[in-house]
């Protein structure tokens, strides 16, 4: 029986590509040899019976700006349409997580859409920090739909001296 080595496609996906009785190409997967429908589909969307139409329960996700000045880590963030009462921004440890949620104020039907691309409901990005900060004099404002968070940096250049004890 000579084995069959696995295409790049097959191993990465696990699925195979088959010719039908037609001579059309189908893609099978290989451990329950049951056609895969959601290949080549919209991101989010499946036509698998089991998963929804559209994925919502995920939260939206951030994009932002990171950047250092001499003495502070800076975080930058579109976040239009947010009050700053409705953000949380927490830091622990090495990471920063900006959370939130922007809600549509009207009730438009599905049907009445031309276009639908901005994102409403809740959002969050998490962040680790390239170096030590100083968390007590973080700072984070909202102007103009954006998000400023300044973490200062903590002095990683000054070296302390401690006594060894000896028993």
């Amino acid at each position: 029986m000579v084995k069959e080595k696995k295409s790049f496609f097959e191993r990465l996906t696990g699925a195979k590509s088959v010719e039908d009785n037609n001579g059309e190409d189908k893609i099978m997967n290989i451990e329950t040899d049951e056609e895969e429908t959601n290949i080549n589909m919209p991101m989010g969307e499946y036509s698998n019976e089991n998963t929804p139409a559209t994925i919502e329960d995920n939260e939206g996700q951030l994009t932002i700006d990171v950047y250092q000045t001499e003495n502070d880590i800076v975080i930058k963030s579109t976040i239009a349409g947010v009050k700053p009462e409705d953000l949380d921004v927490s830091i622990n440890n090495d990471m920063v997580t900006i959370k939130g949620e922007r809600s549509n104020e009207e009730e438009i039907s599905e049907e009445n859409y031309y276009y639908q691309e901005c994102y409403w409901g809740g959002f969050s990005r998490s962040v680790v920090l390239p170096v030590d900060i100083i968390s007590e004099k973080a700072e984070a404002s909202l102007k103009n739909g954006i998000l400023t968070i300044r973490l200062p940096k903590a002095s990683s250049g000054k070296s302390k001296k401690i006594q060894v004890r000896g028993f």
